[in-house]
């Protein structure tokens, strides 16, 4: 049949892989469920890292190791008795109400043959200086590469993702009008105040698979090159790292040459598509 011993394997691999990652995320859930929903952590456990894991394994039946609570232990600490931060149950379940997931409405398909349709946005941590540490937002479009918006910040608030959808709408009017915004889970995009932006401006919203970089490759992609062909360890303040970053995307944009857009920078490319339409 043409195929390759390595590639048969390769395949099923890949795909056992992506088992084992469906059935993590639902042991993941339903770990958050007894967690949150049973209370367990407002009346047994003192110390999360330690009676959270005795707790689940004695009268839950489910070992685990210490490592999956990680990304869980803000949302612990936040309801344990005695912290300062302490919000209630009610309120929790509140919270995770006002944030809400997408359906992957993208399904990888990157290419489809129009500028201005499918936005894909991240966040990217830039480190600069003596171990100074910076924060990049932006948002591509997907046909063309071209970097249409983005936003550096000393912050991960979220004045950083609103921003950069705020410099599209102002700078960019060639989005067609079935146009949306793909991204991963991350708390910038389930927030209420982000998906009601880009509900104003007439966008679609999609999201990515939990945990699956893939779904959003060309803007991990992009942040690769970009750490790749900078100089931000020579920069010693934000003011310096903002004037590294526009130069860069000055560059990006209007003169680096990308060899499966036809040897031409983004922006060219972009006004060659135009045309033709």
């Amino acid at each position: 049949m043409g195929v390759s011993r390595s590639g048969y394997y390769n395949y099923f691999t890949e795909k056992n892989q992506h088992k084992k990652r469906a059935a993590h995320e639902l042991a993941d859930e339903a770990i958050k469920e007894i967690i949150f929903k049973k209370r367990i952590i407002s009346e047994d456990v003192r110390k999360v890292h330690v009676k959270l894991k005795m707790t689940l394994e004695n009268q839950y039946g489910i070992a685990y190791n210490l490592k999956t609570y990680s990304p869980h232990y803000e949302e612990i600490r936040d309801c344990m008795p005695n912290s300062k931060k302490r919000i209630r149950h009610v309120e929790w379940l509140k919270r995770q109400k006002e944030h809400r997931t997408c359906p992957n409405e993208l399904q990888r398909n990157f290419k489809q043959g129009v500028a201005g349709k499918v936005l894909l946005t991240d966040i990217t941590y830039l480190t600069y200086g003596n171990g100074k540490r910076a924060y990049l937002s932006t948002i591509k479009d997907a046909e063309t590469n071209e970097i249409l918006a983005y936003e550096v910040s000393a912050s991960l608030s979220m004045d950083i993702a609103l921003n950069t959808l705020r410099k599209l709408k102002r700078n960019h009017h060639h989005l067609t009008k079935d146009a949306f915004i793909h991204s991963d889970q991350g708390f910038h995009y389930t927030n209420p105040k982000f998906q009601k932006l880009v509900k104003e401006m007439g966008l679609g919203q999609s999201m990515s698979r939990r945990g699956n970089c893939w779904d959003n490759a060309p803007q991990e992609s992009f942040f690769g090159h970009f750490k790749d062909e900078t100089n931000l360890k020579a920069c010693e303040t934000l003011e310096e790292v903002k004037r590294e970053v526009k130069s860069y995307m000055m560059y990006y944009n209007h003169y680096r040459g990308q060899w499966n857009l036809k040897k031409l920078p983004p922006a060219k490319y972009r006004q060659q598509l135009q045309k033709v339409a």
